[in-house]
């Protein structure tokens, strides 16, 4: 026999919940009696002002909660740090507060660089390249033409602008971001970096341990030796065209000491994943998942003396005061001092 009520156990007590058509007759009673009786009085409380004064007071502030910073970039005139629905914090030096802006669009920027003249280049997911003027406060916008994805982007010393992605595509524009070249490395592989060294020497790294090398300014690229277990370097840097660095998930570093032809882990105290690196005159640093920050001594990797956060982290520069300034996740900036 079908019951007529249904049972729910609540600790020690059984709660009873009544069948649906009863309990439409009780709501249709109490409706009745509430628009003869109290109801004006029940209404008129409803009606009561959300207290909004909160969100008003976040929403007052240069740099939010809601922020998700991607990169960051330093010249002789400003710091830059960009990030997701279009934001574009600027600063002229560490003691100044924060200037927001909001490119049109709302594009979601994932990578700033600065030029050799003191000018500003950003990336957006959308395959679209961001250029502003040496005090970043005027910016316009290239189109990326190319249905691939786009991760990374450099600014080189001879002024091209490249940006590289998926299908280990490389875009090259030599004359201000007004027309654009396609190359591929032909490897079904999403490339994660480009780093130009000097006019001639760059490097590309990517899924599945994918580098090649320029030595002709990016007119043709060499493909290396893969690093080795299919590693997917997250973020690379290279201090020079024998030695380099890549980071990623695990918290693992991979070394090498002869141009990409081999490499070798180097150990760490994190297993955290590993999303960015740079090199500072105060030395080599590595940022990643829950506030990880490391840096690299005498050959080892130790954790920074940076406050616990349980937020990510991507990228450093840093400062004319001599500070590290780091940006990640939850509208996190953090100002360091870092004994050299």
């Amino acid at each position: 026999m079908m019951k007529s009520e249904a049972e729910t156990h609540v600790g020690s007590r059984v709660v009873k919940r009544l069948p649906l058509q009863n309990v439409a007759r009780k709501r249709s009673r109490l409706m009745q009696a509430l628009t003869l009786g109290g109801c004006a009085f029940l209404l008129s409380a409803c009606e009561a002002p959300l207290n909004l004064s909160g969100v008003e007071q976040e929403l007052d502030k240069s740099v939010r909660r809601t922020d998700q910073i991607q990169s960051l970039a330093a010249t002789e005139k400003v710091q830059v740090a960009v990030g997701s629905n279009g934001l574009v914090l600027t600063r002229p030096n560490a003691e100044s507060p924060w200037q927001r802006q909001v490119l049109e669009g709302e594009p979601n920027l994932i990578d700033v660089e600065a030029c050799p003249d003191g000018s500003l280049i950003a990336l957006s997911f959308e395959r679209q390249l961001w250029m502003a003027d040496v005090n970043a406060q005027q910016w316009r916008r290239s189109d990326i033409p190319t249905p691939e994805n786009m991760l990374d982007a450099e600014c080189a010393l001879d002024g091209s602008y490249w940006a590289v992605g998926s299908f280990s595509t490389l875009m090259v524009s030599r004359d201000g971001g007004q027309n654009w070249s396609e190359n591929s490395l032909n490897e079904d592989a999403m490339l994660s970096s480009i780093q130009f060294l000097d006019r001639s020497t760059g490097y590309v790294t990517g899924e599945f341990g994918v580098v090649a090398r320029t030595d002709d300014g990016g007119q043709s690229w060499e493909t290396l030796d893969y690093i080795p277990d299919d590693f997917y370097p997250q973020a690379a840097h290279f201090s020079s065209r024998e030695t380099g660095w890549v980071v990623g998930l695990d918290g693992m570093i991979l070394h090498t000491r002869d141009g990409g032809q081999s490499w070798e882990a180097e150990s760490t105290p994190v297993v955290a994943p590993l999303y960015g690196i740079a090199q500072t005159d105060s030395g080599l640093f590595a940022m990643g998942e829950n506030g990880t920050l490391l840096i690299r001594s005498d050959e080892q990797w130790q954790r920074l003396g940076a406050p616990a956060m349980p937020v990510w982290l991507r990228s450093a520069i840093e400062q004319s005061n001599g500070e590290l300034l780091v940006a990640g996740g939850a509208g996190t900036l953090l100002s360091l001092s870092v004994q050299k």
